[in-house]
């Protein structure tokens, strides 16, 4: 059941990365949670806007997305969508030290990172649509 929800859309460029971290984590505040788990989320939502914006929109631009909820069980939930490329194969491009864009020196961990300091990710992509990363992360602080 969810408590609370809200909606951010913004230009996908790299200075708006930051707005989104600290919105997100202004509208976690609600919880309570703890100063790690807030820098869980906050590193989380950074990577998953990084990713729009470096690898969906490559050297365009469009808007990100996202999408939070609090529960009543004391989580948030995430939804950060593009409208970008998409990725051709998601399996591989989840796989550590993968990157579509080796010429920009990206280190390919961005969905190993999500993973780590979220409960649970999920991406939903499809070329030429865009991508979509759902996380969720339980809050002991709530």
């Amino acid at each position: 059941m969810k408590k609370n929800h809200m909606r951010l859309a913004f230009d996908s460029r790299s200075e708006n990365e930051s707005f989104a971290r600290v919105t997100v984590s202004a509208f976690l505040s609600q919880l309570n949670p703890t100063i790690e788990e807030l820098n869980d989320v906050k590193t989380a939502v950074s990577e998953a806007v990084t990713n729009s914006i470096v690898h969906g929109y490559r050297r365009s631009f469009g808007d990100v997305v996202i999408d939070a909820s609090l529960t009543d069980d004391g989580e948030i939930e995430l939804m950060i969508s593009d409208e970008g490329c998409g990725i051709e194969d998601v399996e591989q491009a989840m796989t550590p030290f993968f990157t579509s864009q080796p010429e920009m020196e990206r280190a390919g961990m961005g969905f190993a990172v999500m993973q780590t300091f979220m409960d649970e990710v999920r991406v939903t992509s499809q070329v030429g649509v865009g991508t979509g990363v759902w996380m969720r992360k339980k809050i002991t602080g709530a």
